[in-house]
């Protein structure tokens, strides 16, 4: 198709890109709601495991093993980008409540330094810190995901029904 006589260039946001988009071609290839549902909300829950550069391979594992949908998985890892460095500042926190601890050293550069040039410093010093991340996240992800999954099923199986009908509706200009 000609790029000059196709229309005008709609911009999509990146959210629209990452997330809306993907969702939607995989509705009209007949992924289930409820499959999408599972995929953004066990997604986002493993895309905020408080550990770097984890988080891509959690999101394959657990979509190859319950059968979920990458491209989304994936989208929605990409997305939870935004949120997971103030959720492992909450993780800690909520790890040093749970443990009745003193509140654990949180320096973020420092932590990403430490662990990408460095791991075994980054263990010897931060070791317990991660460890209360980690458990923060574990009581927090158990609810997060039917959370999300309920929230995003209602709006999911609505556009997979005006799909739906916007397939079975004849073309504008088409026969009658």
């Amino acid at each position: 198709m000609d790029p000059q006589t196709a229309g005008p260039v709609i911009r999509r946001r990146f959210w629209q890109r990452w997330l809306v988009d993907p969702v939607a071609r995989q509705l009209t290839q007949g992924v289930s709601p409820s499959k999408i549902a599972l995929s953004i909300a066990v997604g986002s829950a493993l895309a905020l495991f408080p550990i770097l550069g984890t988080t891509t391979t959690l999101c394959v594992i657990a979509g190859v093993v319950l059968g979920l949908n990458q491209p989304i998985i994936q989208g929605v890892n990409a997305l939870c980008t935004f949120v997971y460095f103030p959720l492992i500042v909450a993780f800690v926190r909520l790890g040093d409540r749970i443990l009745g601890s003193v509140p654990s050293s949180l320096d973020i550069p420092l932590m990403i330094s430490l662990f990408s040039h460095h791991p075994r410093d980054f263990f010897r010093q931060f070791g317990t810190t991660a460890l209360h991340a980690i458990l923060g996240w574990a009581v927090v992800a158990p609810f997060w995901v039917p959370l999300v999954y309920w929230a995003a099923l209602r709006p999911l199986r609505a556009a997979a029904e005006r799909l739906s009908r916007r397939r079975s509706e004849p073309p504008l200009g088409g026969p009658v």
